[in-house]
């Protein structure tokens, strides 16, 4: 299954420091799902018309089933992710950004800053993680089942996860 995964840090896309979100959201899927996955990844600065670009691009030209995003859901000036992925979405999941909160919540208070969402574009789920590694991690497994029942409604395949 192909997985588009954009990392959104303007710190890791000029080098100052490398990416672990992105590499942490390959480990965690592959864990959960049984197909073999292949990664189409990105790092890119928190621009909103450079993420747009992106998705569309993953969703119609890649043909991802699966987009995921980390980084850019805050509160800050620079954090658009949401809002990109609201503009290029055509049905929203508001559920998986609630459920990522609400679980998150009860480790990190701190958590209900976060403005992840999750959409579908054509036959592509898109969804927002927090960008730290152990965030993901958290979050990630709690979506499984959801991932998978939305894959298959979007393309009639639904891919296995691991027991």
């Amino acid at each position: 299954m192909k997985v588009g995964r954009i990392t959104l840090s303007d710190r890791a896309s000029a080098g100052v420091y490398e990416d672990q979100s992105g590499p942490e959201i390959e480990k965690v899927l592959a864990e959960l799902f049984q197909e073999p996955l292949e990664f189409l990844a990105l790092v890119l600065p928190d621009e909103r018309s450079l993420l747009e670009e992106a998705l569309c691009r993953l969703a119609d030209v890649e043909g991802c089933p699966l987009i995921v995003t980390t980084g850019g859901t805050g509160p800050s000036q620079r954090d658009v992710t949401p809002e990109a992925t609201r503009a290029v979405i055509e049905k929203e999941l508001p559920g998986f950004g609630e459920i990522m909160r609400w679980h998150s919540y009860q480790e990190v208070k701190t958590a209900i800053l976060s403005r992840a969402t999750a959409g579908i574009r054509g036959q592509s789920l898109i969804i927002n993680l927090p960008g730290s590694p152990r965030s993901i991690r958290h979050c990630l497994k709690l979506l499984g089942p959801a991932m998978s029942e939305a894959i298959e409604h979007l393309t009639g395949w639904r891919p296995k996860l691991r027991s």
